[in-house]
C-alpha cells in the first residue's frame, strides 16, 4: 500500500494544501498523474468549487485531479483511477456518501491492491478502522461508523495540546483516553496540525515540523519525532 495521510489541508496563515505539497508531489511521482477527488466530505460548499481549489493546487505541482461526482458510475470511475484522493471537511457526510455510492469495499480493494491513496483531515480518518476519533459533529448519519479500514489505527486529525482559557471540558487527550479504554485493542495517533503519516506497504514515517503522539491503553502517552520510523502501528496485529 501506498498512503499519504495528512492532518489538515491548511496552516494558519499560509495557502490552501501549501504545506503539504512537495510531499504529495513525491509522494505521485514526476510524471502527470490524473487523480480521482471524493469531495464528499463537502457540506457548505459545492463539489464544483471543491474540485476547482484541489484541481489548482495538483496542477502547480504537475498533477491534476477529477473529482468523482461527474462520473455517472462512481465505482466504475474508482475501478479506472491511478490514484485516489480524499478532501477533507465532514467526516460524517463523507462515510455516508460513500456508503450511499457503495464505494468504502471497492475502495479498499484497489488501495490494498497498491492504488495510491492521498487524504486530508476527514480523508484520513475514513483510512482508518472507523471514524470514531474524529472531531466533527455528527451532522448525517452513515450505516455504520466501519471505513476504509487501510491501516489498523486510528488517527485524530488536528489534534491539539491546549485546553482554552475559560473551557472547562474536556481536553482532546482525554477523549482520546476515553476512545482507548472503550477500544483497547486500537492504538491512536494524535496528528498535529503541519504534519502527515507516509505508509510504504509495512512502513510508516511522521512527516512534519511537529511530534505526534501516540496513545496505547495501558501506557503513558508516546511522542515521536518527525522522521521517526513508526512501523510498529501498522504491525500491531
Amino acid at each position: 500500500m501506498k498512503l499519504l495521510l495528512i492532518s489538515n489541508s491548511t496552516n494558519a496563515g499560509e495557502a490552501y494544501l501549501e504545506y503539504p505539497r512537495s510531499d504529495i508531489r513525491r509522494f505521485l511521482g514526476t510524471s502527470p498523474v490524473k487523480a480521482l477527488f471524493i469531495p464528499y466530505a463537502a457540506v457548505t460548499f459545492s463539489y464544483d468549487e471543491y474540485e476547482k481549489k484541489v484541481k489548482s493546487r495538483f496542477n502547480e505541482i504537475g498533477h491534476d485531479i477529477v473529482s468523482i461526482h461527474h462520473f455517472e458510475d462512481p465505482a466504475a470511475a474508482v475501478k479506472e483511477a491511478p490514484a485516489i484522493v480524499v478532501g477533507g471537511g465532514n467526516t460524517w457526510m463523507l462515510l455516508k456518501t460513500l456508503q450511499d455510492n457503495c464505494l468504502t469495499e471497492i475502495i479498499r480493494e484497489r488501495v490494498k491492491a497498491g492504488l495510491p491513496y492521498i487524504g486530508w483531515s476527514a480523508g484520513s480518518n475514513v483510512a482508518c478502522p472507523t471514524i470514531k476519533t474524529t472531531n466533527d459533529m455528527p451532522v448525517a448519519e452513515p450505516v455504520s461508523f466501519e471505513a476504509f479500514n487501510l491501516v489498523p489505527f486510528q488517527i485524530n486529525p488536528h489534534y491539539i495540546d491546549v485546553n482554552p482559557a475559560g473551557h472547562a471540558g474536556e481536553t482532546r487527550e482525554q477523549r482520546i483516553l476515553e476512545f482507548i479504554e472503550v477500544n483497547p485493542e486500537i492504538f491512536v495517533v494524535g496528528l498535529r496540525e503541519g504534519t502527515m503519516l507516509l505508509v510504504d506497504d509495512n512502513n510508516i514515517e511522521l512527516i512534519g515540523k511537529r511530534k505526534a503522539r501516540i496513545f496505547i491503553k495501558g501506557k503513558e502517552p508516546v511522542e515521536k519525532e518527525p522522521g521517526e520510523n513508526i512501523s510498529f502501528l501498522i504491525k500491531q496485529i
